[in-house]
């Protein structure tokens, strides 16, 4: 029965406990994407505007694909997703 108490009180303990952060090894804190500084490429050839959009959102990394494709859904800050439609023009700039 003691054991059984001092286990429960153990767990609640942990239960309060701050969850450790971390950084992953790539991944500089503080990097995020700004889709709002592009916007105004939208309508325009991907090919043509990729690498002005990723230095204009501050964006560490580049995820293009068409309209309907299928994606990851893994949030990532400091990545620029460019959606593009069947005849290569941007259609959207979005972060994550």
């Amino acid at each position: 029965m003691t054991r059984t108490i001092g286990l429960v009180m153990l767990l609640a303990l942990g239960a309060c406990a701050k969850p450790a952060t971390s950084v992953a090894a790539n991944e500089a804190p503080g990097v995020q994407c700004d889709a709002n500084a592009v916007q105004s490429l939208v309508g325009r050839m991907a090919a043509e505007v990729t690498a002005e959009a990723q230095k204009r959102s501050g964006a560490r990394t580049v995820r293009s694909y068409r309209s309907g494709d299928a994606v990851t859904m893994d949030f990532r800050p400091d990545r620029l997703n460019v959606e593009r439609d069947a005849a290569g023009k941007v259609v959207k700039f979005s972060c994550g």
